[in-house]
């Protein structure tokens, strides 16, 4: 008996050794293959340059929709389709302005930006002593008493100390999400939220705020962060000094977008759904290289690599462009909400990619503990094409909608510590994307995605 299983044993190993060998030069066509014949560079270029600025409800976010319906429809996809959703409206207006103003009257102008979905303060403008907080506790401290009237600053800096930047992103975000409704509880008449960037530039980050429908919404405003190390200094010297600005932003009724799905049926396993994607839109003030055309390049990049090598998976690949990530996730909830109603499909995996297009370094699971050991099982074979870790925790907003339906999640993480000079800001253009690291972002993806379909979870 005990010859038997050690016999057993043996073949388990050889055949698991094999399949490593096997899946090794499998890795190494996909890989040459992008490297040499990628078209993902060349379609982040028309995304951003023939299209632009993608923002939901925009003219330019159905062209993206057009434009990549086009691009998935000439690699080759079984089927591409338009999976219809109403998105916000949100305009920003005329380019917003803003003073700070001394108690002699002299004035320095401030690189200032609406906040996302922030109402407007009109032509005439919004003028008021100006209170710099640095924490909700600060502000709950002073209450109505120190804020009513007031313009509330907050100057926050994302913690340089962690050496994931997301995770101080994270903390920082609370400013500029809950930030306003937050400021107008206390009788805030306006709020300036330091950008959500970490380096010191002159570059205003935009994303968006949420209202709390119990208060007052006033305008929001992001300031770039040398210009709100300034605004910090003066108000040291001078604690009531003034801030005026105007913007002319406002919330339109919602439209008619779509997420844009393409599909590569299965052989064996059709009802077993892999989805991939990035989200389409992006805001207003850049060309969304990073955040997130490259996301959306990459996942397409899957198409045009299965077609060219004819690799036909066992389990259907869907590719999706989700559409209002940035203001409202209304295409992540538009497709968990269609997929909950196809009761003859299991929606095994999703993977995003929405950290920019920087050099891989690992991807991120939710998933069952029994999963992810599986999953970390493969990662000698990602090691050769810069990924070397496989960590607990991962995915993406657009496809955290699935998890309810038992969807193990995964999201591509690049180095990151380039990405929030751009981040929501004007300078997230397409000359900021380097192309073989754009194109190492996307083989990591196809690699992930055939081992998933290959072997399943």
């Amino acid at each position: 008996m005990r010859k038997l299983q050690l016999a057993f044993a043996f073949c388990l190993a050889v055949t698991a050794g094999t399949a490593q060998t096997n899946d090794s030069a499998m890795f190494k066509r996909i890989a040459d293959d992008v490297f040499t014949n990628s078209t993902a560079y060349e379609n982040l270029r028309i995304l951003c340059k023939k299209v632009g600025p993608r923002l939901s409800g925009s003219p330019q976010a159905a062209a993206a929709v057009q434009e990549t319906y086009k691009m998935m429809k000439a690699m080759g996809a079984d089927t591409v389709y338009l999976q219809e959703c109403m998105v916000p409206h949100w305009v920003r207006g005329a380019k917003e302005s803003a003073l700070l103003v001394d108690a002699k009257g002299k004035t320095v102008s401030l690189n200032i930006c609406a906040l996302g979905n922030s109402v407007g303060t009109g032509k005439q403008g919004i003028k008021a002593e100006v209170i710099e907080v640095r924490s909700f506790k600060e502000l709950e401290t002073l209450g109505v008493a120190g804020v009513k009237g007031k313009i509330v600053f907050y100057n926050f800096p994302m913690n340089p100390t962690n050496v994931e930047t997301f995770r101080s992103y994270g903390e920082a975000g609370q400013f500029r999400g809950r930030g306003p409704s937050m400021a107008a509880k206390y009788g805030a008449v306006g709020v300036m939220v330091r950008s959500l960037a970490s380096n010191i530039d002159d570059y205003p980050h935009t994303g968006a705020t949420t209202y709390n429908d119990s208060f007052p919404k006033i305008p929001a405003v992001a300031v770039s962060t040398r210009h709100a190390e300034f605004v910090s200094t003066e108000l040291k010297k001078n604690k009531t000094m003034q801030l005026y600005f105007r913007t002319e932003c406002e919330m339109l009724p919602d439209v008619k977008s779509h997420n844009v799905i393409a599909e590569i049926r299965g052989t064996e396993f059709p009802n077993e759904i892999i989805t991939v994607g990035g989200h389409l839109d992006s805001w207003d003030l850049a060309e969304g290289a990073h955040d997130d055309g490259a996301g959306c390049i990459q996942s397409m990049e899957i198409i045009r690599v299965y077609k060219k090598l004819g690799i036909k998976p066992k389990r259907t690949i869907r590719v999706v462009m989700f559409m209002n990530e940035e203001n409202g996730l209304r295409g992540g909830r538009k497709y968990a909400e269609v997929a909950a109603t196809e009761k003859d499909k299991k929606f095994i995996f999703a993977l995003e990619s929405d950290a920019g297009g920087f050099t891989p370094r690992a991807f991120g699971f939710t998933a069952e503990s029994q999963v992810l050991s599986k999953l970390r099982s493969w990662v000698p074979l990602f090691k050769p094409y810069g990924v070397y870790e496989f960590s607990d925790g991962g995915g993406g907003a657009d496809i955290g909608p699935l998890r309810p339906l038992g969807t193990t999640l995964s999201g591509l993480r690049p180095d990151s510590q380039r990405y929030f000079d751009h981040h929501h800001a004007a300078n997230d253009t397409f000359e900021m994307v380097n192309k073989r690291e754009l194109e190492l972002g996307a083989i990591n993806m196809v690699l992930l995605l055939y081992v998933v379909d290959q072997y399943g979870l």
